[in-house]
């Protein structure tokens, strides 16, 4: 999602793109009979609505963002903080605990014993007691958090970093030899009257955490993605190029894609403190670069546009098929050749904010799909083997909200037989699809997920 919390706005803004005439779907404008009810759920027949657990009390009125797997627990950021959830029974998953620590927007991801957050709004301090302060003093903090998670039901505060700009998102990279993380942060936004956040910025921040020694994080490198400056002038960008959104690496073959608002990037990653650029390419259709997925084989990725920065009613008539979308790219000698677009085919109210978000692969061996949130456009999985030809094979939505408000779904990922969901409001959602294309997957379990750690699944059973 598209911050603008350091300027005081607060806004965000979203975008998806699709290829709606691939798909047989002919652009008609969408009918009231054809949404949905205030809130009404309605699904495709081979989803199945498996539970949701509302947000704990002390998250009650702050919203839901990304989420991380380990073992049999959930882990689902929120503005106020983060919720450890207990899934080992997916039918029955329940809150373990929730940690009050506001700073949007708490992006999260897990190794080991740690939990880190990112923090990419301007506070007083680093502490969970802290609130919010302009960016224009020196002595305001954002950045990341880490946490000790050994006790779920107690997890304790025990180190900040702070980054220049703050931290939006953040991409845990584990080095080769098992003994630090790395952590890619993003952020952009720049002022010249932010002593902490310059211009031009234009680069990402690398948190490096010995394992053994966690409170000893500290920033080792700033490389810089684009020293001759980045996409600044195309028409109806959201903000010009001033750093990264997000990062997506792909360790095991020292591959990396950045979603960096007005351009999409390929790095080579195996010096894991000196990221270096490869490819880059820009699209007239994308307002904004907001995330990146590779398909196993590595010679693809999936961009995300959010058109709008997450507020927006994008997937509507009037915006069309191409923007607002995912973006499909082959990855032909380490460059990026653009095949086709996907957008869900299902028009929204204009009432609702939808766009394309975060997604995941379903480890289906020999095919391409994905599943992913939309906001009120629901949790669309969708098949990109043919990568000009996308198209939607399940999905699950609510009916726009009975007052207006922004929500709908944030995150959607695969983990270990069942589709996760955190829902702005509502909570985390729990789905099910039962699909001859998708059911292979649920032979496959991980230990471990963080969705932009993206990790191969040719080890089919356990897999850490």
């Amino acid at each position: 999602m598209f911050s603008l919390a350091r300027t005081g706005l607060r806004g965000r803004i979203a975008v998806a793109t699709t290829v709606a005439a691939a798909l047989g779907f002919t652009a008609m404008p969408a009918q009231a009979a054809d949404i949905p009810g205030p809130d009404e759920i309605v699904m495709s027949q081979n989803v199945q609505h498996v539970l949701n657990v509302p947000k704990p009390e002390p998250l009650a009125t702050t919203i839901n963002t990304d989420l991380a797997f380990q073992g049999r627990y959930a882990y689902a950021g929120n503005y106020g903080g983060f919720t450890i959830y207990d899934i080992k029974n997916p039918k029955q998953a329940k809150v373990v605990s929730s940690v009050l620590c506001p700073g949007s927007q708490m992006d999260v991801s897990v190794y080991g014993d740690l939990l880190f957050g990112s923090v990419d709004s301007s506070r007083n301090n680093d502490s969970c007691s802290s609130t919010s302060q302009s960016a224009t003093i020196e002595s305001s903090w954002e950045g990341i958090r880490i946490f000790d998670i050994r006790d779920k039901a107690n997890p304790k505060y025990i180190k900040s970093v702070e980054t220049d700009c703050g931290s939006h998102t953040h991409t845990l990279v584990p080095d080769k030899w098992g003994k630090n993380v790395y952590l890619y942060i993003s952020s952009y936004l720049p002022a010249d009257n932010f002593p902490n956040c310059k211009t031009p910025h234009d680069k990402i921040s690398i948190v490096k955490v010995p394992l053994r020694n966690p409170t000893a994080a500290a920033v080792v490198s700033t490389p810089v993605v684009f020293p001759d400056g980045g996409n600044e002038t195309q028409p109806g960008l959201l903000v010009p190029t001033s750093g990264c959104h997000d990062i997506t690496v792909y360790a095991e073959k020292d591959i990396a894609a950045g979603a960096c608002m007005g351009d999409g990037v390929l790095f080579d990653i195996r010096d894991r403190e000196n990221p270096k650029v490869i490819a880059r390419t820009t699209d007239p259709n994308f307002a904004f670069w907001h995330s990146a997925t590779f398909n196993n084989r590595g010679d693809k990725v999936v961009f995300t546009d959010e058109l709008g920065g997450g507020s927006g009613a994008t997937c509507n008539e009037a915006t069309g098929p191409n923007r607002g979308a995912n973006a499909i790219y082959d990855i032909v000698n380490k460059q990026l050749v653009f095949k086709g677009y996907f957008k869900i085919p299902r028009h929204q109210a204009d009432t609702e904010n939808c766009v394309a978000h975060n997604g995941s692969l379903i480890p289906v061996k020999g095919r391409d799909i994905m599943v992913q949130a939309w906001y009120q456009g629901g949790v669309s999985i969708w098949d990109f083997t043919d990568s000009a030809n996308p198209k939607e094979i399940g999905y699950f939505e609510r009916g726009p909200y009975a007052t207006p408000l922004a929500g709908g779904f944030w995150s959607a990922y695969y983990y270990n037989g069942y589709i996760y969901g955190t829902d702005f409001n509502h909570g985390l959602d729990i789905l099910k699809i039962n699909d001859w294309r998708t059911n292979s997957a649920n032979r496959v379990k991980f230990d471990l997920l963080n969705v932009q750690t993206q990790e191969s699944y040719r080890t089919w059973g356990h897999h850490h």
